[in-house]
């Protein structure tokens, strides 16, 4: 899958708080929202490498250990990444915040407005020729 840097990619459960916060913030950055609601739509170990990569977190930072589903099928299994990949493809439910991608950046939101932290490029005004320092 390829993410088009004008649009977020937003992956999250929107029946909880955090998530319907999330999106709302995430329609104040771009027009484009890939809105993805993890307890209808899997994605793929391979798809779970390239976010695990660009989040630059283990798998097992991702999910939310306090779930008793998470004390049942992970607490106490050691995995290699091909297998913590899989645990994320085939339980999304276990995931702790919803995950933004935008502009080849991404976050984990641990609050919703950590989805702030990926529009720190639009914060970043570049300074007109005529005002640079020389």
């Amino acid at each position: 899958m390829q993410f088009h840097p004008n649009e977020i990619f937003l992956y999250f459960d929107p029946t909880t708080s955090t998530g319907k916060q999330t999106r709302a913030y995430a329609t104040s950055i771009a027009g484009n929202i890939n809105a993805i609601d993890w307890n209808k739509v899997k994605l793929t170990a391979t798809l779970w490498k390239e976010i695990v990569n660009m989040l630059d977190l283990r798998p097992k930072d991702l999910l939310n250990r306090a779930l008793p589903e998470y004390q049942n099928k992970v607490r106490g299994n050691t995995f290699t990444m091909n297998g913590w990949l899989e645990i994320l493809a085939n339980n999304p439910q276990l995931l702790k915040a919803p995950i933004v991608i935008y502009r080849n950046k991404a976050v984990l939101c641990n609050k919703p407005t950590d989805i702030l932290k990926i529009d720190n490029s639009r914060r970043e005004k570049k300074a007109l020729p005529h005002l640079r320092s020389m």
